[in-house]
């Protein structure tokens, strides 16, 4: 029996569901104040479904207009309930909603939290959609009683955080209270008592909740009850009202975060269209970030009207932008299909990038500091759309920021063009797994002697996008690790590195590496990049560069198979050593230079020598040839007696 007088039905929890039960009744949490603010934006997405629903259904709504949220503290039963009159559940859904978590975030949230440290963990509850379990950190049982509109059925479902819950019809009494809607009474523990003071209530409430667009009433012991939220839409207020408070507690209403925003837009738009926009920059990269649909996460009104949470109003390379948009020409009966195809939300979705753009370049301008940290934040993001969006390609350029060879910090294109070397014509840029391990890629030799700024691109992201012809100012984008470079034009620093001459048979040695590589490599040629070390690897103009034929062969994503290219130092004893064999016929050794050659310039890459055991004979032989010991000393198996 659930202690209602009706017979109950047992369930277990979903298991990540009493995974997280675990955590919160143990709360791991110092800011427990949160579940009120949970459980309001749950009512509040009750009372907005319904209303949409009554678009179609005028009757769900009939004698009972008034979408409102009511909060009873008890302290002398030490209770709070929170109560709404929107959509309600019926009993599969209740068994659905509060017995599983389907959103596939849950695992990702339950990793994050494990990982939170003290107090971090709360900003995680409402990004993840499980708001409703953070009651389990104030309350050890939870009586819910649900009746869908248009209804006669009311259930309740009751759970004290352990392995399972209860469900079973509603007592006459239950019935009586909650008429359509759901009601949610906490019977909060010891030491959250203080939850049952009607002036806690009211200071959460205006703290988290004031900007909740349906009434938020405090009844008293007496039964009155009195409005203590603003309840109204802060988009629809003039800016001068607003403060910034006023916003941040917007920001972490609507998107159910807990930082601060980095930007915020707040406008309206008038004439052949009118509509709203209140959007937000977060300062901390959203959970979902990754999501491979890329949804966007614009919640779409129509006068007022909550339409959908997830409108695709900005570009996928835009969508860590939140927010809200409330039209007011949109028809209220708008499908997923229209907004996806109807004309006017083509234009608010062109104006709102534009304007996100425009705002992002100005805080660029006036804010460099604040403009890097989310540049940090969102940048691989917003570099999708170099490559998706040829029209913006030109603006997301100059709103990029890179690192480069010429210190830690990050660099305009602006500001590289203004401090390009005398005869330099080309933006030279370098990609690879790590800002990193590309500061000590050796085909950045040429271009360090010369003084020539490299732009270090270690993003995945950067391996597609710069596959698209860019140019910005006039100077085309080149990719240092793909086609042919000349430096020649560009003085040297030191002109003494200049000193060292290559051999007279240049060609002989190319042709020898060559031969002895066969068909490993697509071409062998003097290289143009490299100053100090031997060898590298490039490909060829008209293919894909390296970095994104990696990234393609580890996906298993299409990748060509096309042989590189192994550029050599013709000054570099090592391939000068390659004339001197070949000149003694001893085609073993340049052979085993060739190879080494090879091996090299893959391990210089980054990537692991086709025969590692080879690469070590080979190795082992060299070094100990240049210690003086005799050639035989080296065994086949890459180490000597003495090893």
């Amino acid at each position: 029996m659930d202690g209602t007088g009706a017979a109950a039905e047992t369930h277990a929890f979903q298991a990540e569901v009493a995974e997280l039960l675990n955590l919160m009744v143990h709360s791991v949490y110092s800011e427990t104040d949160i579940f009120l603010r949970e459980l309001i934006s749950n009512a509040s997405d009750a009372c907005d479904k319904l209303r949409y629903e009554a678009i179609a259904k005028p009757e769900l709504m009939a004698g009972d207009e008034k979408l409102l949220i009511r909060i009873r503290p008890d302290k002398d039963k030490r209770t709070l309930t929170i109560a709404d009159n929107g959509i309600g559940m019926d009993r599969q859904e209740l068994i659905d909603n509060l017995g599983t978590v389907a959103r596939s975030g849950t695992k990702a949230f339950l990793k994050g939290l494990a990982e939170a440290k003290e107090g971090a963990g709360a900003s995680l509850i409402g990004q993840f959609g499980v708001g409703f379990y953070s009651a389990f950190m104030v309350a050890d049982r939870i009586e819910v009683v649900s009746r869908r509109a248009g209804s006669d059925q009311c259930s309740v479902w009751l759970s004290t955080g352990g392995a399972g819950f209860e469900i079973a019809a509603a007592t006459e009494e239950q019935a009586k209270r909650v008429p359509r809607g759901t009601e949610i009474v906490l019977h909060l523990k010891e030491d959250s008592k203080r939850y049952a003071e009607p002036f806690e209530i009211e200071r959460l409430v205006r703290t988290y909740s004031d900007h909740i667009l349906f009434a938020i009433e405090l009844e008293d012991d007496k039964g009155s009850a009195r409005q203590i939220n603003a309840a109204s839409a802060i988009w629809q207020r003039p800016k001068s009202e607003l403060k910034a408070d006023d916003y941040t507690q917007a920001y972490r209403s609507i998107t159910m975060a807990f930082d601060e925003p980095a930007l915020t837009l707040h406008y309206k738009v008038e004439g052949r269209q009118a509509y709203a926009v209140l959007l937000f920059v977060p300062s901390a990269a959203p959970f979902d970030l990754g999501d491979p649909n890329r949804k966007g996460r614009i919640k779409l009104y129509v006068r007022r009207v909550f339409i959908t949470g997830d409108a695709e109003l900005l570009p996928p390379w835009l969508r860590f932008v939140r927010g809200v948009v409330d039209s007011e020409d949109l028809p209220l009966n708008i499908s997923r299909e229209m907004l996806q195809n109807n004309p006017q939300v083509a234009q608010i979705r062109n104006g709102l990038t534009s304007r996100v753009l425009s705002e992002l370049e100005s805080t660029a301008t006036k804010d460099a500091p604040a403009y890097e940290k989310i540049w940090s934040a969102f940048g691989p993001v917003l570099k999708e759309g170099l490559y998706e969006d040829r029209e913006k390609g030109a603006q997301l350029l100059g709103l990029a920021r890179f690192h480069t060879t010429m210190g830690e910090g990050l660099r305009s294109l602006k500001e590289y063009v203004a401090d390009l070397r005398p005869e330099q014509g080309e933006i030279y840029y370098l990609t690879g797994e790590s800002v990193e391990r590309l500061r000590s890629n050796p085909k950045l030799e040429a271009a360090r002697a010369r003084g020539i700024e490299m732009l270090l691109l270690g993003d995945p992201v950067d391996a597609f996008w710069t596959m698209m012809a860019h140019e910005f100012e006039g100077k085309k984008l080149k990719s240092l690790s793909q086609g042919d470079v000349d430096f020649g034009s560009v003085p040297l620093i030191n002109q003494a590195e200049d000193q060292k001459t290559a051999p007279q048979d240049e060609a002989g040695i190319l042709k020898a590496v060559k031969d002895a590589l066969g068909d490993k490599v697509s071409d062998v040629r003097a290289s143009q990049r490299l100053t100090e070390s031997a060898a590298c690897l490039v490909a060829g103009a008209a293919g894909r560069d390296r970095e994104l034929e990696r990234l393609l062969a580890r996906q298993n994503r299409g990748a060509s198979g096309a042989k590189p290219i192994l550029e050599l130092n013709l000054r570099h004893s090592l391939v000068q050593a390659v004339s001197q064999a070949s000149a003694a016929e001893r085609s073993e050794e340049v052979s085993d230079i060739a190879a080494l050659l090879l091996d090299q310039a893959y391990i210089l890459d980054g990537e692991v020598p086709e025969d590692p055991a080879a690469f070590a004979r080979r190795l082992n032989l060299f070094v100990v040839r240049g210690l003086g010991a005799a050639p035989g000393i080296v065994q086949d198996s890459g180490t000597s007696p003495n090893t």
